[in-house]
């Protein structure tokens, strides 16, 4: 019997996440599924398990915590599991003034967004290299083409992953190894509620339109498997991604602002 590839797929508890891991067994990937509540997850694993055989490794890790990417890499280390896909879904947001909302909050947006999305790719990469082939699907956001007045850590958070998943795009290709940085506008998730916790946004009433979490993750995985480095569904963000380069910096800051700012 032939052993399946995996795909270990982080923030696999709702939304984006689970789609992706819904839509990657499917494809026949097993899969280690990654996130703070266990129960959805098992849950969803058994599904999957009864629709398409698809056999899961179930971790239940706070990868925004210091032990959380080792916890991971223990049980997939133990398991002898080889991971094919890598998918850094796993993050959060707050809407709100930088001076106002807690420091632990936003230090700790940082360590999930940015510090454990390193560290997973770190461990998990050079498997990919010495085998000659891998996945690498980092979830960025429409937000990170520019700066984000009152969700100012946020932004600046989901700038890096596309820098960097840019970058390992260039760096790996040689080696077999695809990756992209899937940037959505405002999703159908559970998103709004956490980034609300402090203050509201314009922007999580869609006025930019709105996609399904499912449209989303079927658009980011079809752009990675296709060697795209970039992937940003939905027409209005593509524009909108296009045209940031153009926009004098006091125009994107104001606009940007407007959206982010209470409708209250």
């Amino acid at each position: 019997m032939r052993t399946p590839k995996y795909a270990l797929v982080t923030g696999a508890s709702s939304g984006i996440g689970r789609e992706l891991a819904e839509l990657l067994a499917r494809e026949g990937y097993g899969l280690v599924l990654v996130a703070r509540r266990t129960e959805p997850m098992r849950l969803l694993a058994e599904k999957l398990q009864q629709a398409h055989g698809t056999p899961s490794v179930v971790v239940g890790a706070d990868l925004g915590s210091p032990e959380g990417v080792a916890t991971v890499m223990r049980e997939v280390t133990a398991r002898q599991l080889e991971i094919d896909m890598l998918v850094n879904n796993a993050g959060f947001g707050l809407a709100g003034s930088f001076s106002e909302l807690p420091a632990e909050s936003q230090l700790g947006m940082i360590d999930l967004n940015v510090r454990a999305l390193t560290a997973l790719t770190r461990a998990l990469v050079p498997g990919m290299v010495a085998r000659r082939r891998g996945y690498v699907l980092n979830v960025a956001s429409a937000a990170a083409f520019q700066p984000g007045p009152l969700m100012s850590v946020y932004y600046a958070s989901k700038a890096y992953v596309l820098s960097f998943s840019a970058a390992l795009h260039e760096e790996l290709r040689e080696h077999g190894v695809k990756v992209s940085a899937l940037c959505p506008g405002y999703t159908e998730t559970e998103f709004a509620a956490r980034a609300s916790e402090h203050q509201g946004s314009r922007l999580f009433n869609g006025p930019l339109g709105t996609l399904g979490a499912r449209e989303v993750a079927e658009l980011g995985y079809r752009g990675l498997v296709r060697g795209r480095a970039v992937v940003v569904p939905g027409l209005v963000n593509r524009v909108t991604a296009w045209l940031v380069p153009f926009t004098p910096l006091a125009l994107k800051l104001r606009i940007t602002r407007y959206f982010n700012a209470s409708d209250s």
